[in-house]
């Protein structure tokens, strides 16, 4: 028999494994003193569950809340303002992964600059910036870096790369963050009246994220915070298989961390990978994510031994500074504590849909309101 891609995910997604998986999580939830409320923090999962009609196979008393998505869901438009000006300097080229291409900022997106004649070039490897900047010597390229701790690794290797091969056109404007901050601002969050306004009982964690980090950068979670966490895969099998995890904790009364995703998830993660990140970056006091706002220590920046490589240095001068507020009527925001659902929004799927998003769930495929945007004929009814 040939081996094909299909093979290897098909039992990931068995019809007969999953509603399996639902009859056990429905026994189970008999079982629960109060109904719980499962964050998943990657979009990648909010995508799994929405599109394999997941809410629909899950009791009454188990609910999701959608999580801050992906590193193109949380970039705000401060950021993305900073690579349209970079992109619109004539001996600059700008280069970022591919999904920035659509994401608009407060004069456009990147697409709309590359109309404009910017050369803007997206590219599925940073290190595709060296053979870019080696056939454009009299330009400078700006490597727009995005991501979770699932890229970074590979923003580091090409400084590492562009430093030994002593490349001197090649600059870098970080924007990656680091995902247990989000997730305890989000537990954290005050109402007020200085009351707890999430409804947060249980964390699905990121696979990719953890595959790099290792699943300790969760512990606390567990410890201080009383939250769950399970490590899942993306396959709908794997999403299944951890909500049964999740629920059994509650019925068990524990409250740990665990693996599901253990055939790529490691405790301690990729060492390597995480030793090639500490060489080359430290956290920024403060980021701004897109539709949570302001997270301390939940972003990297280039250390100062690498400054000449730091584009917001190197263009200091000519980036703007002013802040710009989320929309009035978006609920980003409460959607991601879980006090309200994507449709609960006065714009969603009207001034707010993926050709023309407004909030941050809306901004990439994989945030919430995207999701429900294009599966929402599968929720409950």
């Amino acid at each position: 028999m040939k081996l094909e891609l299909k093979n290897l995910y098909d039992d990931f997604r068995d019809a007969d494994t999953i509603k399996a998986y639902a009859k056990m999580i429905a026994q189970d939830a008999q079982k629960l003193e109060n109904p719980i409320n499962i964050m998943e923090v990657c979009g990648g999962h909010t995508h799994t569950i929405m599109k394999y009609g997941i809410p629909q196979l899950m009791p009454d008393n188990v609910n999701f809340i959608h999580g801050p998505g992906c590193p193109v869901c949380i970039m705000p438009k401060e950021r993305i303002d900073h690579a349209y000006v970079l992109s619109m300097k004539e001996d600059v080229i700008l280069v970022t992964l591919g999904d920035m291409i659509k994401v608009p900022g407060s004069n456009g997106s990147l697409q709309d600059a590359r109309a404009n004649g910017a050369d803007v070039r997206f590219v599925y490897s940073p290190l595709d910036c060296i053979k870019i900047a080696k056939e454009n010597l009299s330009k400078k390229v700006v490597f727009f870096a995005i991501g979770f701790e699932t890229t970074t690794p590979m923003t580091a290797a090409l400084i590492n790369t562009v430093i030994k091969q002593n490349i001197e056109n090649i600059y870098f404007h970080i924007n990656h963050v680091t995902v247990p901050e989000a997730m305890k601002l989000l537990l954290e969050s005050k109402n007020e009246e200085e009351k707890s306004n999430n409804k947060i009982d249980a964390f699905l964690g990121p696979s990719h994220v953890s595959v790099i980090s290792g699943s300790k950068i969760y512990d606390e979670f567990p410890k201080e915070y009383n939250r769950p966490v399970v490590v899942a895969g993306f396959e709908p099998v794997d999403v299944m298989q951890s909500i049964s995890m999740i629920v059994k904790q509650f019925v068990e009364k524990r409250c740990e961390l665990e693996i599901e995703y253990d055939r790529l998830v490691s405790y301690d993660g990729n060492k390597k990978a995480q030793d090639l990140i500490e060489k080359y970056f430290e956290k920024v006091d403060i980021f701004k994510w897109r539709g949570i706002g302001n997270i301390p220590n939940s972003g990297l920046k280039l250390k100062d031994e690498y400054k000449e490589y730091d584009a917001e240095i190197i263009y200091k001068d000519i980036l703007p500074t002013k802040e710009i507020n989320d929309h009035k009527l978006c609920i980003c925001g409460d959607i991601l504590r879980g006090m309200a659902k994507p449709q609960e929004c006065t714009i969603f799927g009207t001034a707010c849909k993926p050709t023309t998003p407004i909030g941050s769930c809306m901004v990439s495929s994989e945030g919430a309101c995207a999701a429900y945007y294009k599966y929402g004929n599968l929720l409950k009814k």
